[in-house]
């Protein structure tokens, strides 16, 4: 028998040596992704477990009683307001047809309120209680008063109310000047009459206007589900202080866009009506127009004869930029700073008279009612 030659026996070691590489990398593909998933998954089983320790532990707890707490801290200073009002009909034969009596039939709007004063002070939306006859106001605890309506704005759509109670829960103001967007808010009200709902978002933008055609609003925006009958309830920050009174949502019923009275403009009005039963706003007697993209300010196109304004030497044409040191790039917001400053006081406006820059010191006078 002939000896196989060294280079014969090299070659055939070599292509078992290959075989047997192959066999080991084909293995190895087919049981590789396997054992990476079981690698993969015992990672994902472990972070669920770290996530469930967590849950039950005191951080996580803490953040969902939050939403509990402030339910309990806000849940009684907000009331169901419920405004009644007879409708009177013509008595006809029509309308003996469809069941209306002649007498009238009462129509009723539904909506929310906040305690703001131990004694029975709560505000409301104007529009909840308009040119009703009757108001009714219905407690945390279930008790039902007949309230008087003190006074109302509806310029900013502020109602103050008053009930024959004491000792009850007000609520806490906050400061809606430092609220910023992105902060979680909480509103609670009634809407569509479930007793004091609560539903959570955040600000999504501040200074909002020309929401509802009135230059005296200025509005906080929420995503806060905010629905028909929420209307006059508090919008709270995390501390569970009103920073907003909720009025408005775009379209008939919630699509994730709500607005509120910021809580310095409701605290203000509030406090203007129970002085003297209105809200006094500043005026000076001017037309305002917008001056355009490449002129900053606004012009003034007319100015009332004898008016503060007339007074102080201001001018048709002239450019009006900053009031009180405010500068102003719309009407809406001049006509907005104007109705917060003090009726009496004397503010400097800056104004551009042909060409040239001036200041104009103005005494702020009374808005004819």
């Amino acid at each position: 028998m002939k000896d196989v030659p060294d280079d014969r026996r090299t070659a055939a070691a070599r292509r078992t040596l290959f075989l047997f590489a192959g066999l080991l990398t084909l293995v190895g593909l087919i049981a590789w992704p396997s054992f990476v998933g079981r690698m993969h998954y015992a990672r994902t089983r472990a972070e669920i477990a770290a996530i469930r320790d967590a849950a039950a532990g005191a951080e996580l707890t803490a953040v969902g009683k939050l939403f509990t707490t402030l339910a309990r801290l806000i849940g009684p200073s907000v009331v169901n307001v419920t405004s009644k009002r007879r409708l009177v009909t013509v008595a006809d034969e029509i309308a003996a047809l469809r069941g209306l009596s002649p007498v009238g039939v009462t129509d009723e709007q539904v909506g929310s309120g906040v305690i703001v004063e131990s004694d029975g002070m709560i505000l409301t939306n104007y529009h909840v209680v308009a040119n009703s006859d009757q108001i009714d106001v219905t407690l945390s605890d279930g008790r039902r008063f007949t309230a008087e309506l003190l006074g109302a704005d509806p310029a900013t759509d502020m109602a103050v109310l008053r009930v024959d109670a004491r000792e009850l829960p007000a609520a806490a103001w906050g400061d809606s000047d430092s609220i910023e967007v992105g902060e979680m808010v909480w509103a609670i009200g009634n809407p569509f009459g479930l007793d004091r709902t609560l539903t959570y978002g955040i600000v999504s933008a501040v200074g909002r206007r020309g929401v509802l055609n009135s230059p005296y609003q200025e509005f906080l925006q929420t995503d806060a589900s905010i629905n028909p009958g929420n209307s006059g309830g508090p919008l709270v920050d995390v501390h569970g202080r009103v920073i907003g009174i909720t009025t408005a949502i775009v379209g008939k019923d919630y699509s994730g866009i709500g607005f509120a009275i910021p809580s310095n403009v409701a605290r203000q009005v509030s406090s203007a009506i129970l002085a003297s039963g209105y809200v006094e706003r500043g005026y000076l007697g001017m037309a305002l127009r917008s001056s355009g993209p490449s002129v900053f300010g606004v012009v003034v196109e007319a100015v009332e004869p004898n008016s503060p304004a007339a007074l102080a030497g201001i001018r048709r044409g002239d450019v009006v930029v900053s009031f009180d040191d405010e500068p102003v790039a719309e009407p809406a917001g001049l006509v907005l700073q104007l109705t917060r400053a003090p009726i009496g006081a004397t503010v400097e406006l800056k104004i551009v008279r042909d060409g040239s820059p001036q200041a104009v010191a103005v005494q702020v006078g009374r808005r004819p009612r």
